[in-house]
């Protein structure tokens, strides 16, 4: 039996460094009615980062917070102010995109088994940055995204969704990234579907799906 009501929407809360196409993406799958979800609030580390824009265009609450003083990691005071501000929207799943910090044991305790990211490559290939690349460079046929859940290693948590890109004899990186973003934005809200139909069912490292409700 499914817990969430058929008429309550899932609370999505989502970080972001940069231009936030997949939030936009995530946006536009609920306001075209693929995605029965709502977007609770837009958190940022960068205050003028295009990805608080595009929420406050949409009516979206859109903060800036430091993540001061470190630039590579979300730890101490700055974590809690994340945390903080995620609760008082009533978050109930932290959604990660392009967010350029490592999220620590604190936020993944907050919300467990609910911070979830997406990952340019077909994990466990080529996880870290710029996979496109690696995946060019390695000579793979063929590459993708993967949405996963995020644990405390680096894009090694629990698969939920992947989507497949080939790579074409005449690709750059530019070009297969393009490809993969394309990818991207379907793949999202694919995933975060299942956690609005409360189907999602995490078993050590494999995720499943329920019976339909």
């Amino acid at each position: 039996m499914c817990s969430r009501s058929t008429d309550s929407s899932l609370k999505v809360s989502v970080l972001g460094s940069g231009n936030g196409s997949n939030c936009q993406a995530i946006i536009d799958a609920i306001e075209q009615g693929r995605l029965r979800a709502t977007v609770a609030c837009v958190v940022s580390d960068v205050e003028d980062a295009p990805i608080l824009e595009r929420a406050r265009r949409h009516g979206i609450p859109a903060y800036f917070v430091s993540g001061a003083p470190f630039k590579t990691k979300l730890e101490g005071d700055a974590e809690q102010r994340y945390i903080d501000t995620l609760r008082q929207h009533g978050t109930e799943i932290v959604a990660l995109a392009g967010f350029m910090r490592i999220v620590k044991p604190p936020l993944l305790a907050a919300f467990p088994q609910h911070v979830i990211n997406i990952h340019p490559a077909l994990l466990p290939a080529f996880p870290g940055k710029q996979s496109w690349k690696q995946a060019l460079e390695h000579g793979v046929k063929i590459t993708g995204c993967t949405v996963h859940i995020v644990d405390e290693g680096t894009d090694t948590g629990p698969i939920i969704v992947q989507r497949a890109v080939p790579i074409l004899e005449n690709d750059t990186p530019e070009s297969l990234h393009a490809r993969i973003q394309v990818e991207e934005h379907m793949a999202y809200p694919e995933a975060l579907q299942q956690f609005a139909d409360d189907r999602a069912r995490i078993k050590g490292r494999r995720v499943g799906l329920s019976s339909e409700c």
